[in-house]
């Protein structure tokens, strides 16, 4: 991911599938255990999220990739209360 690149809801109004399609781009991040909780993510929970948690999602996306691994491996926890809560229900997506 370029350091310079930030991810943040568009600001025109998309359809979910829109919205998720566009997200699964944003997603991939070329680490395949990143790759695997963001994509089961999206697929089972994502669209469920209220505006608060699906803007703190975007902000998790703008983590470097080894703290969001770390926050989505639940091996440190974010400082931001809403980025925290977020990432266990990453964390819990990809449950069995």
């Amino acid at each position: 991911m370029n350091s310079t690149t930030t991810f943040k809801p568009a600001q025109t109004e998309l359809s979910p599938e829109q919205e998720l399609a566009r997200l699964r781009w944003q997603c991939r991040r070329g680490m395949l255990e990143l790759d695997m909780f963001l994509e089961s993510f999206l697929e089972k929970s994502f669209l469920q999220l209220t505006a608060t948690e699906k803007t703190a999602f975007y902000t998790l996306l703008n983590y470097p990739d080894q703290f969001l691994l770390e926050y989505l491996m639940g091996r440190s926890v974010p400082l931001d209360k809403d980025v925290a809560h977020v990432a266990k229900k990453i964390q819990a997506a990809a449950g069995p």
